[in-house]
């Protein structure tokens, strides 16, 4: 590659190049800077030394240029030193063009959060702020995270945009205390006071829910922003009220159960202990599945069957064909399979764990009474009443010991970072049902006297399944949240069995 150092004016022409082919940005080793309109910059000759000085109103730093790592369209890298550091960065100039326009989001979104934070905390400095992913530490580039402080006290802080997806928003608190534990184990002589977590204006509700099982230590401030006028709102915890959580009446499923008898009897002998039935929460359907996979609906008097939706009306004419289907799962849906790859093997896999620990769910801890554990009790607001949890990729099922106290289960069969705080938010949403009386009034547990303390919440994945990031974020949860980790075997589809519970 060509060296520039000592060519001042081709340096010029090559970003006036880029810069009028349209908007590019800037970026400095791997963090956005802004945009390359809205710098102004100047190359200089000083002896044998070329820099590169880029300023705007917000910015204004000035840089040694090595050499020219790197020229091709719409992409030009320079080798620089900064004053006073030893090793060389990269300042990188890219044109928009190409870019996933999720990402300029993000980056525009950053740009105009430091602005945020500089007006609303004005006493404050911003030492870090970035969106750039780092997957050793778990932390996503769909959030922009930092630090400011001011002498030695320092603040975590994480903002999401509203251009993100619902459940991207609900999950920040689960990376905002990651990102939390990480400054706290960095801060070397400064104390970082807490997080502020700044969320869309109208979405802190999940945040704010969550909130109620974490540890005061966290110190959480929770914000939202109303981005027309670019405020922040202080959201107390407290004023956020509960979420949105039901139950349907036991006498409605069994109700529902005595009018499918005979379909789904006839159904479930086609593959006796390899089929199961469940009423979803708040329907009057009853779904039956084949080790988890669901393959048929019991709705409206008739039953309906076929995968991914495409379903018909089961008539005479069609019982060869569900029973070829049933054959087909028995064949590839098998714990035997040997093709372990094979669409129907892999599917649904958290429903076919579903269907193993629904089997006997002392396998799970001898303390579980297997006469009374319910899938997907109480249900989820927002998800629909045929899929509570669905969206979740996590099954909840709800048990109780044999000493009557609520047991909440959450199952997993691959890593999943959000798995303890997912299990957090529906122990909190079991114990409020527990506080109110509601599980005996409406025919849950029948002839069980229910402890008043709060549940035990299991959470449960094969042994080396569980996301590294598990255990921090155990750590800023309630003790009164007495939380059981169970490790499964690694083959659990040929039946589960306990390798540690901790």
């Amino acid at each position: 590659m060509s060296n520039l150092s000592e060519t001042s004016s081709d340096l010029s022409r090559a970003l006036a190049a880029l810069q009028s082919a349209g908007e590019a940005e800037v970026c400095e080793d791997g963090e956005r800077l802004a945009e390359l309109t809205q710098f102004q910059y100047e190359v200089r000759q000083q002896g044998n030394a070329t820099f590169l000085h880029l300023w705007s109103e917000e910015r204004n730093l000035v840089r040694r240029v090595l050499r020219v790592a790197e020229d091709a369209a719409g992409r030009f890298v320079l080798d620089v030193q900064r004053f006073g550091k030893s090793k060389p960065g990269k300042l990188e100039f890219l044109a928009a063009t190409g870019r996933p326009a999720a990402r300029v989001s993000r980056e525009k979104f950053r740009a105009r959060f430091r602005r945020l934070l500089l007006t609303q905390f004005p006493d404050e400095q911003i030492e870090t702020l970035t969106s750039a992913p780092d997957l050793e530490h778990s932390f996503s580039g769909s959030y922009t995270r930092g630090v400011t402080h001011r002498g030695q006290r320092a603040w975590a802080v994480l903002g999401v945009s509203s251009a993100e997806d619902a459940s991207t928003i609900d999950a920040a608190l689960t990376f905002g205390l990651l990102w939390l534990d990480w400054t706290r184990g960095h801060a070397g002589r400064r104390v970082v006071e807490g997080l502020r977590l700044i969320l869309p204006e109208g979405s802190a509700r999940v945040a704010a829910h969550w909130l109620h099982a974490i540890v005061p230590s966290a110190n959480v401030e929770l914000y939202e922003l109303h981005e027309a006028a670019w405020r922040l709102r202080r959201v107390d915890p407290r004023d956020a009220g509960n979420l949105l959580t039901w139950l349907t009446p036991r006498r409605e499923a069994e109700e529902t159960r005595a009018a499918a008898r005979g379909a789904v009897e006839q159904t479930m002998a086609l593959a006796p202990g390899a089929i199961d039935a469940i009423v979803p929460p708040g329907t009057r359907e009853v779904a039956l599945r084949f080790r988890g996979l669901e393959f048929a609906r019991w709705q409206g008097g008739r039953l309906h069957y076929g995968l991914c939706g495409d379903r018909r009306a089961t008539k005479t004419k069609h019982r060869p064909t569900l029973e070829a289907l049933v054959q087909e799962m028995e064949r590839f849906r098998n714990p035997l399979a040997p093709d372990k790859n094979h669409p129907l093997y892999r599917a649904a896999a958290e429903r076919w764990l579903e269907s193993l620990a629904l089997e006997d769910i002392t396998r799970i801890d001898a303390r579980l009474d297997a006469a009374h554990v319910y899938p997907q009790v109480p249900a989820l607001s927002g998800s629909g009443p045929d899929s509570a949890g669905a969206g979740r990729g996590v099954m909840d099922l709800l048990g109780v010991t044999h000493e009557g106290r609520l047991a909440v289960i959450e199952l997993k069969a691959s890593e999943d970072i959000h798995l303890a705080m997912q299990g957090m938010d529906y122990w909190l949403r079991v114990r409020w049902h527990l506080q109110q009386g509601d599980f005996p009034r409406y025919g849950y547990f029948t002839g069980v006297e229910l402890q008043p303390k709060p549940p035990l919440l299991y959470l449960v994945a094969p042994g080396f399944r569980f996301h590294p990031a598990t255990d921090t974020l155990l750590r800023y949860i309630l003790p009164e949240v007495e939380c059981v980790r169970v490790g499964l075997n690694e083959d659990w589809r040929q039946g589960l069995k306990i390798v540690f519970r901790q």
